[in-house]
């Protein structure tokens, strides 16, 4: 009911209780007397029903807003919820979370009388919302960024037309193994969560889990070995080179020409020694020419294995601790979307050297040809039987 409504039914009420009936009302209804009282009254009047467009209340009733009583309220409140672009750097609450109620406490303090409520109400009026932080910055931009994706999108838009592979590949993040606590929620019994281990220290006898991805652009589809050992660059060929001999030999047996698609950074960098070394093996081993595009710095969430893969497998392992490395392998495997994508995976048990040196002369044997345009971003790679 409306507060119309409620008034004249409460009226109504003591009207039929007789004498005493406003007090009878008043104590079973929590309602002020007077609030009844005037509802007998406007019963009383002229017997007319009241049209269903006439006011709740009379012209002028109820309690006025508290920005029209208290007109500097929402200057202050501004000035609380962004004290360093308004002008306020020094703000009680400059280091602390802005709640509402904190937010209400400090507006009593400068002398506004105001709740936690209509500290929300007001800030939903200011356009304020909750939000969370975005991640978008991940460096200085390069000068030749745009030119670098165009001449990406030109070299895959070339492959796919004659037929050829082009892949994706990055690394995940690092997983612990073992019952820690795993991001997200999963459906589970009430009152029954999984449990987890409190603190999340590396069990040294698990480990720990390393994806490493290759996203096929064309056929959705994606293949990720699990490292036990460490991210280097002859895992990530490894990788690459599995995922060759598994799905990508039988999915272009014609394949002259292999694009790989990766960041600048990690251990598929661009100014890595071994990354060359090992792409050097790949093209001898499978007898193919390996083109190289690397996204600019600070731009490897453009890489589309992070948002057409990766995304995906930590949308399926949501809520799960990762037990074993069997679960992680399992659990990547068996990651599908509604579009098609179908992802395999294989534990890698192998161990990889970390600080190996390449020296000039080892470097000088890779065939490599450079791109005219920022041939230390676009390059490929040539086997030694052609």
């Amino acid at each position: 009911m409306s507060e119309k409504t409620r008034r004249l039914w409460a009226g109504a009420e003591a009207q039929a209780l007789g004498r005493g009936g406003i007090a009878a009302v008043s104590r079973a209804t929590g309602m002020s007397r007077a609030t009844i009282g005037g509802g007998v009254r406007e019963l009383a009047q002229a017997g007319a029903r009241p049209a269903p467009e006439a006011r709740v209340r009379r012209q002028g009733g109820g309690r006025k807003p508290v920005t029209e009583a208290d007109p500097g309220v929402l200057t202050d409140l501004e000035l609380l919820v962004e004290p360093t672009t308004r002008g306020d750097p020094q703000s009680a609450l400059r280091w602390t979370c802005k709640s509402t109620a904190k937010l209400a406490e400090e507006m009593r303090r400068r002398g506004h009388q105001i709740g936690a409520r209509t500290v929300a109400q007001l800030l939903h009026d200011l356009d304020y919302s909750l939000q969370a932080n975005r991640k978008t910055r991940e460096g200085s931009t390069h000068p030749d960024r745009n030119a670098q994706f165009e001449h990406i999108n030109r070299q895959i838009q070339a492959f796919q037309q004659r037929g050829q592979p082009v892949i994706s590949v990055d690394t995940k993040k690092k997983e612990l193994v073992g019952d820690f606590k795993n991001g997200g929620r999963e459906w589970q019994p009430k009152g029954s969560p999984e449990p987890v281990r409190v603190h999340d220290f590396i069990d040294k006898q698990l480990g720990k889990a390393i994806p490493y991805g290759v996203y096929d652009v064309a056929r959705n589809r994606g293949w990720v070995s699990v490292g036990t050992d460490h991210d280097t660059a002859e895992f990530a060929i490894e990788t690459i080179h599995r995922w060759w001999r598994h799905m990508g030999a039988a999915t272009y047996p014609r394949a002259k020409d292999l694009l790989i698609l990766a960041d600048n950074g990690g251990s598929n960098s661009s100014r890595t020694r071994l990354w060359k070394i090992a792409l050097q093996r790949l093209a001898d081993q499978t007898g193919i020419v390996v083109s190289v595009c690397h996204f600019p710095p600070g731009t490897s969430k453009w890489n589309k294995i992070e948002h057409r893969m990766f995304s995906h497998i930590t949308e399926n392992w949501r809520g799960r601790p990762l037990i074993s490395h069997e679960v992680v392998v399992n659990l990547i495997g068996n990651t599908t979307t509604k579009k098609g994508l179908t992802i395999q995976a294989e534990l890698d048990t192998n161990t990889y050297a970390t600080g190996i040196q390449v020296t000039d002369e080892d470097l000088a044997k890779v065939r490599i040809e450079k791109d005219a345009f920022h041939g230390d971003w676009n390059y490929r790679i040539l086997p030694v039987t052609k």
